[in-house]
């Protein structure tokens, strides 16, 4: 019997509502949404940690948030200069301190385990985004497929 392939999705939300965002993930079959913002807070309204972990919850999404997976303050100064060099040079060794390490460590095993995973961030193109580097390493890691989703825009 041919081995099923885990599956690591990724969404940001950027000019993006709650609502479009939960219903993507729903529609996906995602069961649970690993949050990989340093600071899981959000002007969004629907985004800040709590309120998304409600609106998960009443979709039966479980809720994680990995913040030493987020990007340190210096690195999100610098995407917001469009520095993304920089940036991609920031995370990098932030991917070798401990608390990044345990946490992908545990992305890994919650991708193995897990339904359907999903990492969450701001940045709407992931190829502008630390999740996007962080899903190369759990595909490269683990073999698992990662595709990147996009709810509708407002």
């Amino acid at each position: 019997m041919a081995r099923r392939t885990k599956r690591l999705f990724t969404i940001g939300y950027e000019q993006t509502p709650a609502k479009a965002v939960l219903d993507e993930l729903e529609a996906a079959g995602v069961k649970l949404l690993v949050d990989v913002r340093a600071v899981a807070a959000s002007r969004r309204p629907g985004f800040s940690k709590n309120q998304l972990a409600a609106g998960l919850d009443e979709r039966g999404i479980s809720y994680l948030h990995l913040k030493g997976l987020g990007t340190p303050k210096s690195g999100r100064e610098a995407a917001r200069s469009g520095k993304f060099g920089l940036l991609h040079k920031i995370y990098a060794a932030h991917l070798k301190t401990a608390q990044a390490k345990e946490e992908l460590d545990e992305l890994s095993a919650l991708v193995r385990k897990s339904g359907p995973v999903c990492i969450l961030c701001y940045e709407r193109d992931h190829a502008h985004c630390h999740r996007q580097w962080i899903a190369e390493i759990i595909e490269d890691r683990d073999g698992v497929k990662v595709e990147n989703l996009a709810a509708p825009q407002v």
